[in-house]
This record gives structure tokens, sequence and C-alpha cells, in this order.
């Protein structure tokens, strides 16, 4: 897999496809995958890892479902085959907390993209409130009686299973 550089950001998109276009045009010019995730639908940073080194395996390996490896990071994400479902995990129009991902990790495209961007790693994103919690749970269906089995600091876990679990669904 790619070694990829993720960095936490905070952006707002007014226009959603322009802002897409620009992202698109940076990472082309530059030979890079640009996938944004959209943190609030994501359970820390492990969860984005996931996702991304499903991805590449799967480009890897030929066994894609997407046409673009950068949907298919999404789609992991999701844990979920549905187009529909995997773009709920990209950003959004408006305000965005999300995981900015580079790969390979590459400066100049890493400061072309910040100029859209502002920082946010100061934030800790691995701490899961009790409303994110839930609202894990309801994206990833898991059960109350799982989280009371593995306890509620393991919700990342259970997450990640079902991003892997994708895989063996295909």
């Amino acid at each position: 897999m790619l070694a990829c550089g993720i960095s936490q950001v905070r952006i707002a998109i007014p226009d959603l496809e322009e802002f897409l276009q620009k992202v698109h045009q940076i990472s082309s010019r530059r030979g890079t995958h640009v996938i944004f995730f959209n943190a609030q639908h994501m359970a820390g940073r492990a969860h984005a890892e996931s996702a991304l080194r499903h991805a590449f395996r799967a480009l890897e390996q030929e066994t894609m479902i997407s046409n673009r490896v950068e949907m298919e990071a999404l789609l992991y994400a999701a844990g979920s085959r549905q187009i529909v479902q995997g773009m709920k995990f990209g950003l959004q129009p408006g305000e965005n907390a999300a995981y900015l991902c580079i790969c390979p990790d590459d400066g100049p495209t890493r400061k072309d993209i910040m100029e859209f961007c502002d920082p946010a790693e100061n934030e800790d994103w691995e701490v899961i409130p009790p409303e994110k919690s839930a609202h894990l749970c309801t994206l990833f269906s898991i059960t109350p009686q799982e989280v009371e089995v593995v306890g509620r600091g393991r919700l990342p876990e259970l997450v990640l299973e079902r991003v892997a679990l994708l895989e063996v669904y295909r």
C-alpha cells in the first residue's frame, strides 16, 4: 500500500462540485490520490487508515467495486457496497471536519490542498462522545448488545470490523 499522509482539517465548501474539481486537478497534476473522510461518520484515524488500506489492496488486486480508488476508500469507510452510502462519508456542502488523506504523502500536494483548509490537528477526534457513539451505532448497525459485550470504549473496533467485513461480502 502507498504511504498515505493523514491530517485533520476543517473546511467550508460553498460549492461541492467546484471544490472537488479543484482537488482533482491538484491530485492529477501531482500524481496523487486525495481523499477526504467526513469526520462526523468516522471512528477515529484508525478508521481512515483501515479504509485506505482496504481500498488500495482492492486496487492492487483489481477487485474494486468502483472505478476510482477515492470512491473505493469511501465505500470501505462506510462498510457498504452502495455508492450513495459511500458518498455520505465524503465531504458535504457547508462546514466540514474531515480527515485529509494524500496518497502517496506529498508535500506539494498538501501545500496546495491546505490553501482551502484549516488545520485541526490540535483537536482530539479520537474521543467519541455519547451522541457520536449513538450515530456510529446507527450508521454501522451495531446493536446495544454488541456494545455491552465489548464495552463502549471498544466501539471503534466494532466499526473497523464492519469495514473489514465489506471485503468478505464482495
